[in-house]
């Protein structure tokens, strides 16, 4: 029964949220989809509590590539690219900045977590051409299931999965299965016990 009414009200939110999912879609025909996605990201991440997590969600299950409907996304979240994964059980806490990626089934994010779109996003190789003009290349991160992003990490590469990366560390070479990693650049700490 518990279940039935949870299916209930995430549908509810989907409904809730169908004229600002369909306003979106009209936009996306005029103007760049990943910069209409991100003002609507940047309005929706106001609302406040655990129904603001739930409408988000009910916007985000239709604009992005995939969202569940039950993922709890913060409040002052921000999602800078459509392109973004978010699979079953996902917990993402408040004022995190998310990418480009794709985050597994029951991982979890602390507060202010960034994930980047990889760490090729700007070029600065020319140094007679402003670094704003010299481009960048976005690449898709993966964060796998069962993982814990601890507050302030910063993730540029990919963790695998069951892996654990610990408050304000700053990822730059992938994470592999099952460790714990800290530190800038994060390096692995400790294998985790199972």
């Amino acid at each position: 029964m518990k279940n039935l009414i949870k299916q209930v009200f995430f549908v509810l939110c989907a409904i809730v949220m169908m004229p600002f999912t369909l306003l979106y879609f009209l936009l996306s025909f005029f103007v760049n989809k990943d910069s209409t996605f991100s003002s609507f990201s940047q309005l929706l991440s106001l609302l406040p509590g655990k129904l603001g997590c739930y409408l988000r969600a009910g916007f985000y299950r239709f604009t992005m590539t995939s969202c569940a409907p039950n993922a709890l996304i913060g409040f002052a979240t921000l999602f800078s690219q459509k392109d973004t994964e978010i699979d079953e059980g996902v917990y993402i806490g408040p004022q995190c900045n998310i990418g480009k990626c794709a985050i597994g089934r029951n991982t979890l994010l602390g507060s202010g977590v960034h994930i980047m779109s990889g760490k090729g996003q700007h070029n600065f190789s020319d140094p007679n051409k402003p670094i704003k003009d010299q481009g960048g290349v976005f690449t898709k991160v993966s964060v796998g299931e069962n993982c814990w992003l601890g507050n302030g990490a910063l993730i540029m590469a990919n963790v695998g999965k069951g892996s654990v990366v610990a408050a304000g560390s700053v990822v730059v070479d992938d994470v592999p299965d099952g460790v714990i990693v800290g530190g800038n650049p994060a390096r692995v700490l400790k294998k985790v016990s199972v």
